[in-house]
């Protein structure tokens, strides 16, 4: 009993002392800094989305990871269903850098909003179109630094399943850094926030297909378009 005690008395130190440590790092960042990339904030983030996982209670089931080129920077491309996705990109490709295009609101979430400024997270205005290309050209910066960039391009969560009109332009950061784009299919991630904390959560991560840089140098944002939608439909049953 002793020694569970001890072991508890540890934990809940440890829990404590990283609570402190992400609080402290949080309030370093200011609230209108441009993101940027650190390793040390890298860390502490992917430590946060470790934890995550197994306290949602999140099981995965991942396919086609085989798909993705080494040793290059990839424009992960998805439908949206959930405030989940990106954290399951996070989990799933961890052993790769990856930063978002997101809206400006979740720069504003405690801590975690501070936090991801430093992973090569950035914002979107796309009511004022040229701050919106100015992100967009961003982006392509940060894959051309070699760090991978995501981007959802129905720009808001689809409630009911199926896929929204696209933003296209999002299309442009893969030109602009002659960079192939990823597809990510993903199923279930609506169903966390409904089954949490009684009930497990299962959801589909699949890569569906990846489109090389040469494919995407040679076609339009709008051809981008479709042909991702396609790969989309097919790789979700329900959507077809």
């Amino acid at each position: 009993m002793k020694i569970r005690g001890f072991l508890l008395c540890c934990l809940g130190a440890a829990i404590v002392l990283f609570l402190l440590v992400s609080t402290i790092a949080a309030a370093l960042v200011g609230s209108e800094e441009p993101c940027s990339e650190n390793r040390f904030y890298r860390r502490l983030f992917q430590t946060w989305i470790n934890l995550a996982i197994p306290v949602m209670r999140i099981k995965l089931d991942i396919s086609g990871l085989e798909l993705l080129p080494k040793d290059t920077p990839i424009l992960y491309v998805g439908n949206h269903r959930s405030n989940f996705d990106p954290i399951l990109a996070w989990y799933v490709l961890k052993d790769r850098p990856l930063g978002f295009v997101s809206k400006e609101g979740n720069f504003h979430i405690p801590i975690m909003g501070r936090l991801i400024r430093r992973c090569s997270c950035l914002s979107i205005d796309r009511s004022d179109p040229r701050k919106a290309i100015g992100s967009i050209y961003q982006a392509a910066d940060i894959l051309k630094s070699g760090i991978s960039m995501g981007v959802y391009p129905e720009g808001t969560r689809s409630k009911g399943g199926v896929l929204l009109p696209f933003h296209t332009g999002v299309f442009k950061i893969a030109k602009r850094a002659g960079a192939p784009i990823a597809v990510i299919a993903l199923d279930g991630s609506e169903k966390i926030h409904k089954n949490y904390p009684f009930r497990r959560s299962y959801v589909r991560f699949r890569v569906a297909a990846v489109l090389n840089a040469d494919t995407v140098a040679h076609a339009n944002d709008r051809e981008l378009g479709v042909k991702v939608e396609e790969i989309l439909r097919s790789a979700l049953p329900e959507m077809k």
